[in-house]
């Protein structure tokens, strides 16, 4: 149990200074940011209490809210994320998620790229409404959505697959 808990506290520190100290320096034409941070949400074992996930999702966010003085949509989107996640891991995975037996080491790349590419997608929608907050420039939040996600979800299959220990 320590274990665990030193593993996901020190995954969360680490993805916070990497958006702080890195990521949030990289902007390409206005559009492209990316948020490897929510790795720390995608990868958050199934079986511990949601409740609990959605509390570390909020202090996630406003962590980096605070690092970023955005006001806390960061943690907004969080927080969503972290709410809607079981619906994204059953639509990604299906039975094994039914059966609380995902080990995302394990499953197949397409059912995880699925899994990384909805949750990341929603979270920067979300971002990105909170931050613009106009219906009337939902082109620009639409593009930075896509352009964000394209960038996030290849650096967040890129770190999994580094950091990912082989079973066999």
């Amino acid at each position: 149990m320590n274990s665990i808990f030193s593993i996901h506290t020190i995954r969360f520190v680490v993805l916070v200074f990497v958006q702080v100290l890195i990521l949030n320096h990289i902007n390409f034409s206005g559009y492209i940011n990316p948020y490897i941070y929510i790795l720390f949400i995608a990868l958050f074992p199934v079986k511990n209490n949601r409740i609990v996930l959605i509390l570390l999702s909020f202090l996630l966010g406003l962590t980096v809210d605070m690092f970023l003085d955005t006001g806390g949509i960061h943690a907004g989107a969080c927080v969503f994320i972290a709410y809607v996640r079981p619906l994204i891991l059953k639509s990604s995975f299906g039975m094994i998620y039914e059966h609380q037996s995902i080990k995302f080491n394990t499953v197949e790349f397409g059912s995880k790229l699925t899994y990384f590419t909805l949750l990341t997608v929603i979270h920067h929608f979300v971002l990105f409404s909170l931050e613009i907050f106009s219906v009337s420039r939902i082109l620009l939040i639409l593009q930075k959505t896509l352009f964000s996600s394209i960038f996030t979800i290849l650096l967040s299959v890129i770190v999994t697959i580094i950091f990912s220990r082989k079973t066999k």
